[in-house]
């Protein structure tokens, strides 16, 4: 597909449906993919990564904390997340990626939220015991960390997970 070819408004639609990114960068990633939906989904993947690596240095000061209790009340989880501004925080995005953050604390039991905070040397996996670097407990193909910068790019602006707590009834 070439500048001067239209892209359909379905692919455009069914494309922001997918990732959630904007109109025109949907349009853009399928111009740029040929009209390939899998080709463009990277694209786009490579652009909200580059918007996140320049992101990262904002401050967050705002956000939300999470609670998570599971079915039958023996496993919670507490999550704080933060982003930029209360707007987003109020948004339905974040608050969702908050969630769904204290779900993969209370299932996963991380110890830590990046591999940064593991003492060096320590005989510990990195990949099981970081928040960040865990599989998505929704989709195993993506990390925690797939999942945070993909939100980042839909609401724009810098998302961190501060900290959590994980209770099981019965363990201390």
């Amino acid at each position: 597909m070439t500048e001067e070819m239209k892209v359909p408004t379905s692919s455009i639609r069914e494309m922001r449906d997918r990732c959630g990114a904007g109109i025109m960068d949907c349009r853009k990633a399928l111009l740029e993919a040929g009209g390939d939906m899998e080709k463009a989904l990277q694209v786009l993947r490579q652009q909200s990564l580059f918007q996140a690596e320049k992101k990262a240095k904002r401050s967050v000061s705002d956000g939300v904390i999470e609670a998570y209790i599971h079915a039958g009340g023996r496993i919670g989880a507490m999550v704080e997340v933060n982003c930029e501004t209360d707007f987003v925080a109020r948004t339905d995005e974040f608050k969702e990626l908050a969630h769904n953050l204290a779900m993969q604390v209370a299932a996963m039991c991380p110890e830590f939220i990046s591999s940064e905070e593991i003492s060096e040397g320590a005989d510990i996996d990195p990949q099981a015991a970081c928040l960040l670097l865990q599989p998505y407990i929704k989709d195993p193909q993506k990390s925690i960390q797939d999942i945070i910068t993909e939100t980042i790019a839909k609401v724009g602006e810098n998302i961190k997970v501060s900290r959590f707590a994980r209770f099981e009834l019965g363990t201390y």
